[in-house]
């Protein structure tokens, strides 16, 4: 039995910091007695965006390596004993251990990693670096490729315009964006406009065009937003991507992002920061040209894309539902 239950609780703001597409944070806890169920809500899901529920079991590999990360800082000894239910909507149990979980982070690094889309400064990521980052997905029988930003500025771009070309998930993506402070759920969850480092125009610009998006979809209004983001890889620095195992299942994708939490962190240990561009990969066509530029056959073992670099300023902490 999980020696301290209530202390576990205690922890939940810090289990929650960890990262999630679109900050929908999915994951939930659920106590049993002798152990602790790992879930997800389906209305925290993506089913537009991510109809496979790659990003889905990547963030809740990333909760349960914070859980264990968390945990292990407060002396609680917690193991993860990985269990999928795709009808049960689980993924695994924490239960006791022997000992606490052996790790090299702790809380005061899962509250220091931040997503940063704002400005990044000129320079790749160091080769020292990225062979850690390797390391770290080699443990998951997973690996890292590291590529210059510049060679996927127009990948990314036909991928915008591919995310809001698509009706549903750009549905999605709306509904999940807070770009007012009036915004209801602006300190619960989603996406904010200090979050994506819009200024107050730019935030009514993107509410606008949302808005008109159903309207102009066919004269061309996807490819104007798509045009705005040119500049986040258009200049000198370093795109990750994570390629999971040959054969990997749900258990396995969960592996893989607890990896990709110790990827982060130890990036933001080193003074670095990420800005997801999955959308890359969410594109069948973007999705199956960079795994051919990779020499890996099977596309969809490119799981998760990112831009990585040492950003010119701290980023806002995103919301979380329990704080």
């Amino acid at each position: 039995m999980i020696s301290d239950l209530d202390a576990m609780r205690g922890l939940e703001p810090d289990f929650w910091r960890a990262p999630s597409a679109h900050n929908t944070q999915p994951w939930v806890l659920r106590y049993a007695g002798d152990r602790v169920e790992v879930a997800w809500d389906p209305a925290c899901t993506l089913p537009a965006g991510d109809p496979t529920g790659r990003d889905l079991l990547l963030a809740m590999g990333a909760f349960v390596e914070t859980c264990l990360i968390v945990a292990a800082d407060a002396g609680i000894a917690l193991d993860f004993v990985a269990d999928h239910d795709g009808p049960a909507r689980r993924v695994g149990w924490l239960v006791d251990a022997p000992r606490p979980y052996r790790t090299t982070f702790d809380t005061a690094a899962v509250r220091a990693r931040t997503t940063n889309r704002g400005a990044y400064l000129p320079g790749t990521l160091p080769a020292g670096v990225s062979v850690r980052l390797g390391a770290l997905a080699a443990e998951a029988g997973g690996g890292v490729e590291a590529l210059p930003s510049r060679d996927l500025v127009e990948s990314l771009a036909e991928a915008d315009r591919h995310m809001f070309g698509d009706a549903a998930v750009a549905a999605e993506l709306g509904a999940w964006l807070r770009l007012t402070p009036r915004h209801p759920r602006y300190l619960l969850d989603g996406l904010t406009d200090r979050a994506l480092a819009l200024s107050a125009g730019e935030a009514l610009g993107l509410r606008v065009a949302l808005r008109a998006l159903p309207a102009l979809r066919r004269v061309g209004l996807p490819r104007l937003l798509a045009a705005a983001g040119r500049g986040l890889l258009d200049r000198d620095g370093t795109v990750l991507v994570l390629v999971a195992p040959d054969g990997s299942g749900p258990d396995g994708t969960v592996t893989l992002g607890r990896a990709l939490m110790r990827i982060w962190l130890t990036l933001s240990g080193a003074g670095f920061a990420c800005h997801p561009v999955s959308q890359i990969v969410d594109c069948a066509a973007t999705r199956a040209r960079l795994a051919a530029r990779l020499g890996i056959a099977d596309p969809r073992r490119l799981m998760h894309v990112t831009r990585v670099g040492r950003p010119a300023g701290p980023a806002p902490r995103s919301a979380r539902r329990i704080a």
